[in-house]
């Protein structure tokens, strides 16, 4: 697979994930606050990736969606985000 499919491979994987993925713990719950922070770190190094992808800088935006799926992937398997028992987009614990 080249590197302009790889990319646009990972820019649609976590595109979707990020639309699949919500903040686990209940509401009143302290453990909100990290859920939320960490789909924000995600949604900024997605947006930074789209914006390399678009300056044309394909390298940065492949780092950049690296760091976004792997925030998302580590707050699913924390269990502070919730994806749907989908074990082929996340690493699940059990």
């Amino acid at each position: 697979m080249s590197d302009p499919d790889l990319l646009t491979k990972y820019l649609r994987v976590t595109r979707e994930a990020l639309a699949r993925v919500t903040p686990a713990p209940p509401s009143r719950s302290f453990l909100v606050t990290a859920a939320d922070d960490i789909l924000g770190m995600a949604r900024a190094y997605f947006a930074d990736a789209e914006h390399f992808e678009r300056t044309g800088d394909r390298e940065r935006a492949l780092a950049a969606v690296s760091y976004a799926h792997g925030w998302i992937d580590a707050g699913v398997r924390l269990g502070l985000l919730d994806g749907g028992n989908d074990e082929s987009r996340f690493t699940l614990y059990r």
